[in-house]
């Protein structure tokens, strides 16, 4: 059974229940150890009984390492890199510190 978009929409809202569509162009969720990048997601905010609550879709989700202050640090030291070139690096290696190090030293 399909339901028309606008009839849905209706509906909702005689149950009280607001949305809104937002236009965004990245969703970034962080955990402990990771990052979700959700890259081009469809976004919508619904508002019901007093609690807002997101609906995202994507088609593209990426998932990135949560790098310590220390590893950067770290890997600056002992590459003598600037902060940016060595967050670069540990991203290009997926947080793995000495491979980030080795690629800062051949360059």
């Amino acid at each position: 059974m399909q339901i028309d978009p606008r009839q849905l929409q209706r509906m909702m809202q005689q149950m009280g229940i607001k949305s809104e569509k937002i236009d965004a162009n990245r969703v970034i969720i962080e955990k402990d150890d990771e990052k979700l990048v959700l890259n081009n997601p469809s976004v919508v905010k619904m508002q019901a009984q007093g609690e807002t609550s997101f609906q995202i879709t994507c088609d593209n989700i990426e998932v990135k390492p949560v790098i310590p202050a220390e590893d950067i640090e770290l890997v600056m030291a002992q590459a003598n890199a600037p902060r940016e070139r060595a967050l670069s690096a540990l991203d290009e290696a997926n947080g793995d510190v000495a491979e980030a190090i080795m690629k800062l030293k051949k360059s």
